[in-house]
């Protein structure tokens, strides 16, 4: 009796456009190094205040130990240094930024992937794919290409409030734009709170990427990689 043939391998889906796998890894290197050079000027002054004025003798909110210089961008003490690196991403971000959301509306990326619909934050439905998170599975086996409402939420979290929040806190944080635009300063309550606001923001997103990065692993670092390199994304064996 002649073996079975060997299974077709799960289908393969056009899951990223270019323009989303573009986006996402200038973004990736760019948040990587305003981090690192976000550290070395909070290093400058390790305190954090809350209104328009502080000092080494006014009361501070957070007090942190100086970070070292493996988390650092440069590993030396450099505040001139990382204040170049800093600034010069984050025109790398803002822009990446606006030309990926003109882009997203017009290939219909936010329409057909982000949206977040009404019965999708029903207490049932949030509960049956935490338990599915629980469980390790990530994909819908009726639309595996479909995110989950936590891929949405977090998502959407990240592009329309996190970033848009530390561009415009670090806006408020230069004295030119300070001259410019003294609203600016005036919406967080003052440069103070716009730093503490900005560290805030920051401190978020380095939390994002941790639980990206452990879901990837999770889900299979070799095929979500590919997808966001390629495009192409092969459907896991449990949702094929």
């Amino acid at each position: 009796m002649a073996d079975d043939p060997d299974p077709a391998p799960p289908p393969m889906l056009y899951r990223h456009a270019l323009a989303t796998r573009l986006w996402h890894w200038i973004n990736a290197l760019a948040i990587f190094i305003m981090i690192g050079s976000g550290l070395m000027i909070f290093n400058a002054h390790p305190r954090l205040y809350w209104g328009q004025y502080g000092a080494n003798w006014d009361h501070a909110w957070l007090a942190l130990p100086r970070f070292p210089g493996w988390a650092t961008i440069p590993s030396h003490y450099s505040l001139s240094g990382a204040r170049h690196w800093h600034l010069f991403f984050a025109l790398v971000l803002a822009f990446g930024l606006l030309i990926y959301m003109a882009l997203s509306l017009l290939n219909r990326h936010f329409a057909r992937d982000l949206r977040i619909r009404r019965a999708e934050l029903g207490p049932r439905h949030l509960w049956a794919d935490f338990k599915a998170h629980l469980a390790l599975r990530f994909h819908d086996p009726e639309n595996p290409r479909a995110y989950n409402i936590f891929q949405k939420l977090s998502y959407a979290g990240m592009i329309f409030v996190l970033i848009p929040l530390l561009i415009l806190s670090g806006l408020a944080l230069s004295p030119n734009m300070d001259a410019a635009w003294p609203w600016l300063t005036e919406i967080f309550g003052g440069r103070q709170s716009a730093r503490s606001v900005h560290f805030i923001a920051m401190a978020l997103t380095t939390l994002f990427i941790l639980v990206h990065l452990t879901l990837v692993l999770l889900a299979g670092p070799i095929n979500e990689v590919r997808s966001m390199i390629t495009g192409w994304w092969r459907v896991p064996e449990d949702a094929a």
